[in-house]
């Protein structure tokens, strides 16, 4: 209240301040707009009707509720138009669809950003519709204080991002390094009994064995009491994908994880996977009212995901010709990933036809961006191309100019004059690519490469899309070596593949 006050000659909008917890600070007079809760518990409001009547009789469910913007990796954000009944009945849907959800008696933890379509649609209309108790996080949540609101509030359902679990299981890994010989082996065997049960129950054979039934009531009940998650029923995760193995740790620890597909086009959910029919590779079947198809599938039937029901967005505020990219004549709605559908009804994705890295955080890098500042930064890297698609960090594979075999148009070994120029201001002096690699690869390339990528990460616009690390490359993209196709545009799914050792080197640590 004090500070309200404080700024108040700055808040030219601002009608009323209501306080709604005691104790109660000295007031200043009711007609200043400052109020307590009891105080306007005792207001007649009669008055007040007839305009709540017209207000409510001027609100129609397919107007615009809100808008979420996207992420702006491809040009200027984009206002995306929700209407009330695109949020009530996902919001509504999505509850419907988690097993054994209670009116009035479950408990949530905000702590994704609320501008985020996930965070909309779990921290306050999903809330609204089951009147759902919401813990608020601080701000450091994702930073190592989130674990004290979950043993706080202690929720019966938790939504996170992959990374939040990827930093739950290096803790528990740390804490379990430090165990000795005699719990260490105790915790092995209980996760391993635990990983069978599940692996069971998922082929169709599902057990009750008494190992599983001790590990449970007796080992792992005081890791989930630890963890806050002792009460909780469902643990979904969304924004990104989650690694199989990730998965599997989870479930190790009697803590199955559901995965979530939506976008913010699709009011936050489109499909999610059941306990009672879990897959490690699908995002799950889609939510009951809607509908997805494989546009254009090729002879895998693997195709461009579209979707359509009530849960599809109005259209991008102001932009008509996106909302005509989006959304066809027939009200698909044409998301950018490729993906399939199985015979059960469960949706893979598989690749993306839009260049956009998602990281492990559910951060949107918009690869070639990031490219374009390091090149800036060093004219003599040909090719830099940014891998981290999942990954909790970004990583990048360099390749430096080079001469081409002007017939095949393949990279030849000796270095570019461009190059050797920028070798000589290092006080170096090489005329060949394998010759750098021989030395090393040489320290002071190396150093310089560095130098140009952290001048890079300074125009980076947060700290999820600054490269942590880097390799140099063998040799230069092209198309008779793969990595380009006939229009010179880099392959990043070969690129991926051709140098996966190479990638994987790079988050070993």
């Amino acid at each position: 209240m004090e500070k309200v006050r404080s700024i108040r000659h700055k808040l030219p909008h601002l009608k009323a301040v209501v306080q709604t917890l005691p104790p109660y600070e000295p007031f200043v007079k009711r007609e200043d707009g400052y109020y307590r809760w009891s105080e306007l518990e005792e207001m007649d409001v009669e008055d007040c009707t007839e305009e709540l009547n017209k207000r409510l009789a001027r609100m129609a469910i397919n107007e615009c509720c809100c808008l979420v913007f996207t992420s702006g990796t491809v040009g200027n954000p984009k206002g995306v138009m929700l209407s009330h009944d695109n949020i009530t009945w996902d919001a509504f849907t999505i509850g419907k669809r988690l097993p054994g959800i209670q009116y009035g008696k479950e408990v949530l933890i905000s702590y994704l950003p609320l501008s985020h379509v996930a965070a909309q649609i779990v921290d306050i209309f999903l809330t609204l519709q089951f009147a759902v108790t919401v813990y608020f996080a601080d701000k450091d949540a994702l930073k190592g204080t989130l674990v004290k609101t979950l043993q706080e509030a202690r929720p019966t359902r938790f939504l996170g991002v992959p990374r939040v679990y990827e930093k739950i299981q290096e803790k528990m890994l740390q804490v379990a390094a430090q165990n000795g010989g005699i719990k260490k082996m105790i915790a092995t065997w209980a996760k391993s009994v635990t990983l069978e049960h599940h692996m069971n129950i998922i082929e169709g054979n599902p057990s009750a064995s008494w190992q599983y039934k001790v590990a449970k009531n007796i080992i792992l009940s005081k890791v989930k009491q630890a963890l806050g998650l002792d009460r909780c029923q469902t643990i979904a995760s969304a924004a990104a994908p989650m690694a199989p193995e990730l998965k599997k740790y989870f479930m190790s620890l009697d803590l199955p994880v559901m995965e979530a597909f939506g976008m913010s086009e699709t009011t936050g959910g489109h499909s999610l996977t059941n306990p009672d029919a879990y897959n490690f590779n699908t995002i799950g079947r889609q939510l009951p009212g809607t509908e997805t198809k494989i546009h254009e599938a090729d002879d895998r039937g693997h195709g461009e995901i579209c979707m359509r029901g009530r849960n599809i967005f109005m259209g991008y505020l102001n932009e008509p010709k996106k909302t005509e990219e989006a959304l066809d004549d027939e009200g698909w709605l044409h998301s950018g990933d490729i993906g399939y559908i199985d015979d059960r009804g469960f949706l893979y994705i598989t690749g993306r036809l839009k260049e956009l890295i998602i990281t492990a955080g559910g951060e949107n890098v918009p690869p070639v961006h990031v490219e374009h500042l390091v090149k800036n930064e060093l004219p003599v890297v040909s090719n830099a191309f940014l891998v981290g698609d999942q990954r909790k960090y970004l990583t990048m594979l360099i390749a430096l100019k080079t001469e081409m075999d002007a017939e095949s148009g393949a990279p030849k070994d000796e270095l570019h004059h461009e190059t050797t120029a920028w070798l000589k201001g290092l006080g170096v002096d090489y005329g060949k690519l394998s010759e750098i690699h021989a030395a090393g690869p040489c320290p002071k390339v190396l150093k310089a490469i560095e130098e140009g990528i952290t001048r890079a990460n300074k125009f980076a616009t947060s700290n999820a899309q600054k490269i942590q690390k880097f390799k140099l490359l063998p040799h230069d993209f092209s198309v008779p070596t793969g990595e380009l196709g006939p229009t010179l545009k880099v392959k990043r799914n070969v690129v991926v593949k051709m140098y996966e050792e190479l990638i994987e080197s790079l988050y070993r640590d």
